[in-house]
């Protein structure tokens, strides 16, 4: 075991403390609440990524939404407190945090200066910032801090299962609720946490929450090399995942679902053709089964081009319009919804979503953000595949291969849900490009 001695800064914080700790409460107890103090920061330094997982976990799968009786203990905000105080001792007292850099978080620092820069300019600057200081300045601080903090392998595996078991808490929770009929959209579509205002609450975005862990979740089942209980355990969670999935009957997540099916089809069936029949079949098994015809909007009493797919049409329209009218900076993060009347050349009396990743970031962060926030998609995308092709997986252990496989099923099957579900300012894509990056910097260190 290596001992780090204690550097200035270190013994000027602890004499800090103990001297404003025994001026504010002389009390002998005092004194063993100090001496405690080293220990309990020992654990926080040393655990750092398990506190960030945790705030991840936390605020990707709305754990405290899908179970409300953890409300009262507002464990995101301890979380996010927690991680806060983390990286604020593992750069300025340990001095243990190494921090890198490469193209993706060129992109990514370019596309979040941009947004923040593009504040002032919103047509609604009270929607952008709380957007921007709510959620998405969290976001964008934690890809660079999972990044730089995930370079050990337990770390990649504990992802990998913390992912898998959170998706099936999820899943269980969505089933019981579709069984029980408790807070359907248009009397089918299962939601969770709807009566409280959770972002679950709305069929689609639970879709996408549902879709991320299923890559791992399968990439689980095919390593052979794993214990027979944990393949058993991810098989049933995907079979959890794919039943919730369908119960959204959202068309993007079915669609996203056979992308990240596609990947681990596609590297494992010789026979191309076999493949890609049997692909257009089970498009349309699913899509029967998920029931999308007995969907109220979309479904099959609707003639033509159902009223949904009408909608969405009109709202990529209008996103085309800001961008044009707003081409540097767009309308502003949050702000397509409350811009659709100005820019929409179909007026029903209500505003609408834009239902797609890739116009709502050309709406709100102009042409120049698109081309930013594609670039780090697709430069992530080609770094999972390079990774996937190129490493000899024989040499890594079962973990790793796992994560290896499921980096790049899981931001195919964001690029096609994304084209339906709107997603460029929330933690899914941003929590896999750090895990891609961390992931490629691990193996670099591997030299293998």
């Amino acid at each position: 075991m290596t001992y780090t001695p204690l550097n200035m800064t270190s013994m000027l914080v602890i004499l800090m403390l103990i001297t404003l700790g025994l001026y504010y409460f002389p009390h002998p107890i005092t004194l063993v609440v100090i001496g405690l103090i080293p220990f309990a920061l020992w654990g926080i330094v040393n655990f750092s990524f398990y506190i960030v997982l945790g705030f991840v976990i936390f605020s990707f799968f709305r754990i405290h939404e899908v179970f409300p009786f953890l409300e009262p203990l507002k464990l995101p905000l301890l979380l996010a407190l927690a991680s806060l105080f983390v990286i604020f001792l593992r750069t300025t007292i340990s001095q243990n945090l190494h921090p890198y850099w490469c193209p993706q978080f060129s992109f990514l620092i370019l596309f979040f200066l941009l947004v923040t820069l593009g504040i002032p300019f919103s047509s609604n600057v009270s929607v952008a910032t709380k957007a921007w200081t709510g959620v998405y300045s969290k976001i964008i601080l934690m890809t660079f801090v999972i990044a730089w903090m995930m370079h050990k392998e337990n770390h990649f595996i504990t992802a990998s299962r913390a992912f898998i078991f959170s998706g099936a808490c999820v899943g269980l929770v969505a089933l019981f609720n579709k069984f029980n009929n408790i807070g359907l959209v248009e009397g089918t579509r299962v939601t969770i946490g709807r009566n409280i205002g959770s972002l679950l609450g709305d069929p689609n975005d639970l879709a996408l929450v549902l879709l991320y862990p299923m890559a791992f979740a399968i990439a689980t089942f095919l390593e052979k090399s794993l214990s027979k209980i944990e393949r058993l355990f991810s098989f049933s969670t995907f079979c959890i995942l794919l039943y919730a999935l369908l119960a959204t009957q959202s068309r993007g997540g079915l669609l996203g679902f056979l992308a990240v099916a596609s990947i681990f089809a596609y590297n494992r069936i010789r026979s191309k053709v076999l493949l890609f029949s049997g692909g257009a079949i089970s498009i349309a098994i699913l899509f029967i089964v998920a029931g999308i015809s007995e969907r109220a909007s979309g479904g099959a009493a609707e003639e033509g081009i159902d009223e949904s797919a009408m909608g969405r049409l009109y709202a990529w329209e209008a996103a085309w319009n800001m961008a044009l009218d707003n081409p540097v900076f767009g309308v502003g993060i949050s702000n397509f919804y409350y811009n659709y009347f100005s820019y929409s050349t179909h007026w029903d009396g209500l505003n609408h979503a834009v239902h797609s990743t890739w116009f709502g970031v050309l709406a709100e962060s102009g042409f120049v953000g698109f081309i930013l926030f594609v670039s780090l998609i697709v430069s992530t995308l080609l770094i999972s595949l390079k990774m996937l092709k190129k490493v000899n997986l024989e040499h890594h252990s079962p973990g790793i291969r796992v994560a290896v496989n499921a980096a790049p099923a899981g931001i195919i099957g964001f690029i096609v849900s994304g084209t339906f579900l709107t997603q460029g300012f929330i933690w899914p894509i941003y929590l896999q490009v750090a895990l891609v990056i961390a992931l490629n910097r691990y193996l670099h260190s591997q030299n293998v």
